[in-house]
């Protein structure tokens, strides 16, 4: 920006003499949106990072409610320290200038587009059972700050909040908040997909407070910044049926880990390390074979295959033309995946995962490359290596250095096939598909074997539609 341009952000909406604590001083709110006045110090606060609301109260003073960074001495924007809740109180000089400030505070405030009402879906059940605390002491008072009308639904049990999301009336609400972990995001995306207004209501955004076991994408958000991120949406599909990731698919090694550690859910995400530890010593290898659109830059990975996915209970092309005019709901994305170029990769596999974020969870640095809204998936796979090795590699994993190791493959994908096979070391068992931390196909002699889930142990196909969704991100 040029010099004028800046001296134009600085020059003040408003300036005039207020009151505080008995003392007149000068209070200048500018175009920048940076109010500043005199106290036992000089103050300034950034309205758009810190100001949360204001309330007019009795005997004309104006109160500012604010998160503030903790500083001693003189405050400067800008400075670093821990967040602090602070009230600033204002008393203008005449009733003009009180009804004059309580607008151009107004005005300025809701330029910003924030959320005036959000429906919070809060999760009692995850990581350590710490939601309903998190939610009254550590979120609630900012959102009666900023004057935000709130609707809390606890969740009762599995996809509740899918079938809230699925009816709900979306006009009530600027945006939903899950105070969970990283599940409940996940059945508020199904539920809009499989809405009949989907176009639509997938634009509604969605914010989270970690409060569950791994919180992958809260911790991808706080690495990002912006108030607002388009998400890539990846379509799993097999036959008719249809699941909606936002996260991640894993089968092997990560979803074994994920999926079959829950029976120490009471360690808290410690459960995950302490597992791992386990799966690495007792190490199991998957028969199986991938196939994948590289992005480019990766086309040299795999060898050259044709288009050949046949999920089970396909359609045929008039059963798959009546089903799209009869479901509701999006149905992925319309690619024409015969026309793109196939690479393929056979096991054995000790690890297949996609990632859609960057972060697995709160220090699981999954997919270092990946990006909200790039319209890929990005490859992490492990194949045979030494016990020792992959120890070591696992222990990279907080801050992604892992997938440097010589027995990783990592690469971009627009589109992927998953054939699973049985285990190299007993071929009467099976694995475990793991989709967001949800298990979306099983196999033979698998944890929780006598549950059925949502797909069949089979060829499944995954596509990815760009910068689907939406979500609220810190700046």
């Amino acid at each position: 920006m040029d010099q004028g341009g800046q001296l134009d952000n600085l020059s003040p909406i408003l300036s005039d003499q207020v009151l505080v604590n008995g003392t007149a001083v000068p209070l200048t709110l500018t175009r920048d949106g940076r109010l500043r006045f005199l106290g036992q110090r000089q103050r300034c606060l950034a309205v758009e990072k810190e100001v949360l609301g204001f309330a007019v109260e009795e005997g004309s003073r104006i109160r500012i409610k604010a998160v503030v960074e903790e500083r001693e001495g003189i405050c400067c924007c800008g400075n670093r320290g821990d967040l602090v809740r602070e009230s600033f109180v204002f008393e203008p000089l005449s009733e003009d200038s009180l009804a004059l400030w309580s607008q151009k505070l107004r005005d300025y405030i809701d330029s910003l587009g924030r959320p005036k009402r959000l429906l919070i879906f809060l999760n009692p059940f995850g990581g350590k059972k710490s939601a309903t605390k998190i939610f009254s002491e550590d979120v609630k008072p900012y959102l009666e700050d900023a004057d935000i009308q709130i609707t809390v639904i606890e969740t009762k049990y599995q996809l509740h909040a899918k079938e809230v999301a699925k009816t709900m009336d979306l006009s009530k609400y600027d945006g939903i908040v899950c105070v969970s972990g990283d599940g409940i995001l996940v059945e508020v995306v199904n539920g809009l997909l499989e809405r009949e207004d989907w176009s639509a209501a997938i634009n509604m955004p969605i914010g989270m407070v970690p409060a569950g076991t791994g919180n992958g994408m809260v911790k991808s958000l706080l690495h990002a910044a912006g108030y607002k991120h388009s998400l890539d949406v990846a379509t799993i599909s097999q036959g008719k049926t249809r699941f909606f990731s936002v996260l991640m698919l894993a089968w092997g090694l990560i979803a074994d880990i994920d999926i079959e550690s829950e029976k120490y859910r009471w360690m808290g995400s410690a459960r995950l390390d302490f597992y791992a530890i386990q799966r690495i010593f007792h190490l199991r290898h998957y028969n199986g074979r991938i196939c994948f659109v590289p992005a480019p830059g990766f086309e040299d990975y795999g060898e050259p295959v044709s288009y050949h996915c046949k999920p089970t209970d396909e359609e045929s092309p008039k059963q798959e033309e009546s089903l799209k005019t009869q479901q509701h709901g999006y149905l992925g994305s319309d690619v024409k995946l015969e026309d793109m170029h196939w690479r393929t990769i056979s096991g054995p596999f000790v690890s297949v995962w996609l990632h859609n974020v960057p972060w697995g969870s709160e220090d699981v640095m999954a997919a270092p490359n990946a990006k909200f809204s790039d319209g890929y998936l990005d490859l992490i796979m492990v194949k045979g290596l030494p016990k020792l090795a992959l120890l070591s590699m696992m222990s990279n994993m907080n801050d992604g250095s892992h997938v440097e190791s010589p027995y990783v493959t990592y690469i971009k994908v627009k589109a992927f096939i998953l054939e699973p096979g049985t285990r190299v070391e007993d071929a009467t068992k099976e694995g475990i598909i793991d989709s967001d931390g949800e298990v979306i196909a099983r196999g033979n002699v698998t944890y929780k074997g006598n549950q059925k889930p949502l797909m069949a142990y089979d060829k499944v196909q995954i596509t990815v539609d760009q910068g689907l969704a939406t979500l609220f991100a810190p700046k």
